[in-house]
């Protein structure tokens, strides 16, 4: 069963683990998350309940692997499947220097073949959907034939969602960052492989920083849905609005000082459970009540003793001293 994946937050390296999807949770009930980018051979040979561990509150969270080995990314999607992640999705899009040395990523849209034989042996050995992230075209490709080539041969595999990073690609030349700032926005030739294949979910990705943006993307092209996501990382509560806005659902939505109070209760269970450290943790969360008054204040405080907290209690002070910032501003105001 596929999911609604009208929003999405993006998988990010570093970023996107299960903490920080916890803490995008507590925001939205029904943002669709995704994992960082793990390597099938990592879940295979690796750590791998460290790796694929997840908090039961983050679903609907999807597992994204990169591989092109078929068999064991099929090895690597099992696991995932019955450790109860909601899909599988393959990176088809990330540009990096390792991820290419290992002949995936963005690299793949070079040879869609694979890519189809690929999803064809995880879904002989798995029942969750898989779905395909990638870019417009890589380096030379043509982007109008290179693109529409790829998702018919991948598409013939029974994928049905597609989430299209509308940049090329430069594999040699760029770096990661540059390959998300240097190649021009395309949102129009994602709109066309739509157009030419409406009996596809088509989901817009790059160079979002709204929610109100993204809406007016998926109107205007007749999407079906959008992802966001540094901006979602660096100003996490524009999710706020995502519950009602974009999924039409009813939902209270919570304070900045209610999603901190539960971060702190989250801390505490956490360390008194897990082996790990209090800045694994708010790391993630810095970004809570940006443009806010005391929001440096606050990232300083988080940031300076994190490393030295024993638990919750470090978010739980500095929480309320913005807090107390914050009042005291608006009743200036006023």
């Amino acid at each position: 069963m596929l999911l609604n994946e009208r929003f999405s937050v993006a998988p990010m390296m570093e970023w996107t683990d299960l903490h920080c999807r916890y803490f995008l949770r507590l925001i939205s009930k029904y943002t669709v998350l995704y994992t960082e980018m793990i390597s099938a051979d990592s879940v295979i040979f690796g750590p791998r309940q460290k790796l694929l561990n997840f908090n039961a509150e983050e679903l609907p969270c999807i597992l994204q692997l990169g591989g092109s080995n078929p068999q064991r990314l099929a090895q690597a999607a099992k696991f995932g499947q019955d450790y109860g992640y909601s899909q599988i999705n393959l990176n088809i899009g990330c540009p990096s220097n390792r991820v290419q040395n290992g002949s995936f990523g963005a690299c793949l849209m070079k040879d869609p073949k694979l890519v189809a034989d690929c999803v064809k042996s995880i879904q002989d050995d798995c029942q969750i959907p898989v779905t395909i992230k990638c870019r417009i075209g890589v380096d030379q490709m043509d982007e109008e034939k290179g693109l529409d080539d790829f998702v018919d041969e991948v598409s013939a595999e029974n994928v049905d969602v597609f989430i299209i990073h509308a940049r090329i690609a430069i594999l040699n030349g760029l770096t990661p960052k540059q390959n998300r700032e240097i190649p021009p926005l395309k949102y129009e030739r994602v709109a066309a492989l739509k157009k030419r294949r409406p009996d596809l979910k088509i989901i817009i990705n790059g160079g979002i920083t709204s929610i109100t943006q993204g809406l007016d993307l998926q109107k205007r092209y007749g999407l079906d849905g959008f992802m966001i996501g540094r901006e979602a990382y660096k100003n996490p509560y524009i999710l706020s609005s995502v519950d009602k806005d974009v999924f039409n659902k009813e939902i209270k939505t919570k304070s900045r000082y209610q999603i901190a109070m539960q971060m702190a209760n989250y801390i505490d269970h956490y360390m008194k459970y897990k082996d790990g450290n209090v800045h694994s943790i708010i790391r993630h969360i810095l970004g809570l009540y940006n443009s806010l008054p005391g929001a440096k204040y606050w990232r300083q405080e988080l940031s300076e003793n994190a490393r030295f907290a024993k638990n919750g209690d470090i978010l739980r002070f500095a929480t309320e001293n913005i807090e107390k910032l914050i009042n005291k501003e608006n009743s200036v105001l006023v």
